[in-house]
């Protein structure tokens, strides 16, 4: 199978991939033509179908697997290919495994490291509260090492949602050790909880896309919820502490424009802001650059970061 990452301009494709979207749009001229996401294991690619009605341009809808032929071509500094003919992949033409990215790090190895912090938590309640997700929930578990952390920007892959909790308490641990004015056992349990209600934000794979819950409430709120149902439910469960731990959940984005119910009024909860937020960008960075393939000068405005970009100079 060619992959979506060896993709270089100029090539020919004539292979399977999983057809992600579908939409027709119009052109300037007000010819109608298909716009498609595709995707493998080792990312998306956008292709156009130009010429709907030649007999070539087979029956086919969003989230079936695709058998194309098309070529390769540059559009604002990305790949994108020129469809000439496609059809519903038949069973046998491929294998799911190729079409699901998932993350380059032992899924096994991400899960042993969150639950080893949690033995690190000395306030009986909290960590009392994280084992029952992390280690006593199997079913919770399974869904959060299986989910992405996103449906597009970063970790968005089969174990990203993991990845990305396991970076975000590690920088959080390291925070705890240069500021001590820090709670840790509060820091350290909000990281582990303030991206759960992904969970429920996002559809499993291969779909991994937006459900109606996450679109009404989003994860913000989802996650809160969800914990705050958890301590509701362990008699004793000091007040204040479950405040301030669903506030740090409620915070995590950091601004309002950026979802956050709440702005950060804990040093916690700035703590976490700064964390969630390195990891996403630097993750988002690191995938700008790997999707950028042999291209060593500037890739234009990635909307993302907000900048012209481009790799660093190998010395």
């Amino acid at each position: 199978m060619r992959f979506i990452e060896s993709f270089r301009e100029g090539m020919h494709v004539s292979d399977v991939y999983l057809c992600k979207t579908k939409q027709l749009a119009l052109t300037k001229n007000g010819k109608e033509y298909g716009s498609l996401t595709l995707q493998d294991k080792t990312g998306t690619v956008d292709a156009k179908i130009w010429e709907l009605g030649s007999p070539g341009i087979g029956d086919f809808s969003a989230m079936d697997y695709v058998f194309l032929d098309a070529d390769v071509t540059v559009f604002q500094n990305a790949f994108q290919l020129n469809i000439k003919r496609i059809r519903r992949a038949d069973e046998g033409e491929y294998r799911p495994a190729d079409y699901l990215p998932v993350t380059s790090k032992d899924i096994k190895t991400l899960q042993h490291e969150l639950t080893q912090y949690i033995t690190t938590i000395r306030n009986e309640p909290l960590r009392k509260l994280a084992a029952g997700f992390f280690i006593n929930d199997a079913a919770f578990m399974k869904a959060f090492c299986f989910h992405s952390a996103a449906k597009s920007v970063h970790h968005s892959f089969v174990g990203g949602l993991l990845e990305h909790t396991v970076s975000v308490v590690k920088l959080c641990d390291y925070f705890c050790k240069q500021y001590p004015a820090l709670n840790r056992d509060l820091l350290i349990a909000a990281a582990m909880f303030h991206d759960i209600g992904k969970t429920r934000e996002l559809s499993a794979f291969p779909e991994n896309d937006y459900t109606d819950e996450g679109q009404l409430i989003g994860h913000i709120i989802i996650g809160a919820q969800m914990v705050k149902e958890r301590m509701d439910a362990m008699p004793g469960f000091p007040k204040k502490l479950g405040d301030e731990l669903i506030h740090c959940i409620l915070a995590h984005h950091g601004e309002l424009e950026y979802g956050s119910p709440k702005k950060p009024a804990l040093i916690e909860a700035l703590a976490l802001n700064l964390a969630d937020n390195a990891d996403a960008k630097l993750e988002t960075m690191t995938e700008i650059m790997k999707g950028a393939g042999d291209n060593t000068g500037w890739l234009g405005y990635n909307r993302l970061m907000e900048s012209n970009v481009r790799k660093t100079t190998e010395f």
